[in-house]
C-alpha cells in the first residue's frame, strides 16, 4: 500500500484537477474529441458542422447552499442554471439534462417535488428537456446535474484564444450574488440573536438576493451574438469571481491582462450592501463569484457590432510577461490574484467566505 498521504488542501481544487489529468493522460485518442478537461465543458464532434458540449456540476448542502434560506424550487432552478451557464460559456445552446440526487431521510416527498418544480421551470425557460438521472440516499442533499448542448463548429469558443490587445469584457453586473449572500446571512444572524422579536425586511435586498438564489445563465447574450454574427475570441462564465476567471482566460491563452477597477459594472443595490457591511464593493465584484455572467475576450474591431447595453469593457489583454494586474480606482497598479472561495482549504486557513455557504 502506498504510504504517501498528501492532504487535498495542500494542492487545492485546481491542483487536484491537474493531478487527475495526469492520471487520465491523453485519453483514447478518439478523433471526435475536440476538448476534454480544462474548459467549461468537454466538446466532441457530431458531424462536419456540429459539436456537442457536455458539462456537470454538483451542489452540496453545507458547501454550496444552506437550506435555511434556500427555497427548494430556487435550488432546483439554480442547479439547472449553473450548468446551462457552462454550456453558454462555450458559445453553445443547452439541449438535454440528467440529474443525480442524494436525499437525506428527513426530506419529505413534497420537498422533493418542490425541488423538481424548480428544475422543470428552469428547463422550460432554457428550452431543454430533463431526460433522466439517478436517486440515492445521502447524509445531506446533493444535486449533480449534467447538461448536453449543441454548437456549430464555427461558433465554438474556448477559454484559449485571447490575444494581447483584445478587450476584456463582462456581461451584466458583478458582485450581486455575493451581496445577496451577505444580506441573507445578516438576516439569519439577526433572527438567531433576536428570535421572534425580529421581523426580517428583505425589500432593500430583493435584486441581490435574486442574484444569489436564482441566477440566470446568459443564454440571451449567446443568442444575440449569433444574430449579430459576432464570436468572442475566448470565453468563460463568472462562477468563481471576475479575478479568478480572468486568470483562467490568461492561463489558457498565454496572455496577461490589465483590469480597471473603476470600470467594473456594479449594481447600486450591491454597493448598498457593501456599504452597510462596511466592506469594499470591489472585493464583491472581483472575488464574490456566482454571478454567472460571461467574461470574454473581444477583438476591438468588433466592439461596435455588439449591443452596448449588454456588456462592459473592464480592461485589456496584455503580453504574458505583464501578468494580471488591477488598476485601482485610486490609481496604483497592483497584481490581481485569483482569490475567492477555494474548495478543500484547511478549516483554519484564511480565505474568502464561501459565496455558496
Amino acid at each position: 500500500m502506498d504510504s504517501l498521504f498528501t492532504p487535498i488542501s495542500h494542492v487545492g481544487e485546481f491542483g487536484l484537477i491537474d493531478r487527475m489529468k495526469a492520471v487520465l493522460g491523453s485519453g483514447t485518442g478518439n478523433a471526435a474529441l475536440i476538448a476534454s478537461i480544462g474548459d467549461d465543458a468537454a466538446v466532441y464532434r457530431v458531424d462536419d458542422d456540429t459539436a456537442h458540449v457536455i458539462t456537470t456540476d454538483a451542489l452540496v448542502e453545507g458547501v454550496h447552499f444552506d437550506r435555511s434560506f434556500m427555497p427548494w424550487p430556487h435550488l432546483g432552478a439554480k442547479a439547472i442554471s449553473v450548468n446551462v451557464s457552462d454550456v453558454a460559456a462555450m458559445n453553445a445552446v443547452a439541449r438535454y439534462a440528467v440529474v443525480s440526487i442524494g436525499l437525506p431521510r428527513n426530506m419529505s416527498v413534497e420537498m422533493v417535488e418542490s425541488l423538481y418544480v424548480g428544475m422543470r421551470d428552469a428547463c422550460a425557460r432554457y428550452g431543454i428537456d430533463l431526460v433522466g438521472g439517478d436517486t440515492t440516499a445521502s447524509p445531506q442533499v446533493v444535486l449533480s446535474v449534467t447538461v448536453v448542448g449543441e454548437v456549430e463548429l464555427s461558433r465554438l469558443v474556448f477559454r484559449r484564444g485571447a490575444r494581447p490587445g483584445d478587450l476584456v469584457c463582462v456581461t451584466g453586473d458583478v458582485g450581486g450574488a455575493y451581496a445577496g449572500l451577505q444580506a441573507l446571512l445578516e438576516q439569519r444572524r439577526s433572527i438567531q440573536e433576536m428570535g421572534d422579536s425580529y421581523t426580517p425586511d428583505l425589500d432593500p435586498y430583493r435584486y441581490v438576493i435574486k442574484r444569489q438564489l436564482t441566477p440566470e445563465a446568459r443564454v440571451d447574450v449567446i443568442a444575440d451574438w449569433a444574430k449579430r454574427g459576432v464570436r468572442p475570441r475566448a470565453l468563460v462564465d463568472v462562477s468563481d469571481g471576475v479575478a479568478s476567471e480572468v486568470h483562467h482566460l490568461c492561463r489558457a491563452s498565454g496572455c496577461g491582462a490589465r483590469i480597471r477597477g473603476a470600470a467594473l459594472p456594479i449594481d447600486p443595490e450591491t454597493r448598498f450592501v457593501a456599504d452597510e457591511q462596511m466592506q469594499d464593493v470591489d472585493t464583491y465584484a472581483l472575488f464574490g463569484g456566482e454571478d454567472y455572467e460571461l467574461l470574454f475576450a473581444l477583438d476591438p474591431g468588433d466592439e461596435h457590432l455588439l449591443d452596448p447595453t449588454t456588456f462592459t469593457v473592464i480592461g485589456a489583454f496584455t503580453e504574458a510577461s505583464e501578468g494580471v494586474t488591477l488598476v485601482t480606482p485610486e490609481g496604483p497598479i497592483v497584481p490581481l490574484q485569483p482569490s475567492g472561495f477555494v474548495h478543500f482549504t484547511d478549516p483554519g486557513a484564511d480565505q474568502e467566505e464561501d459565496p455558496d455557504a
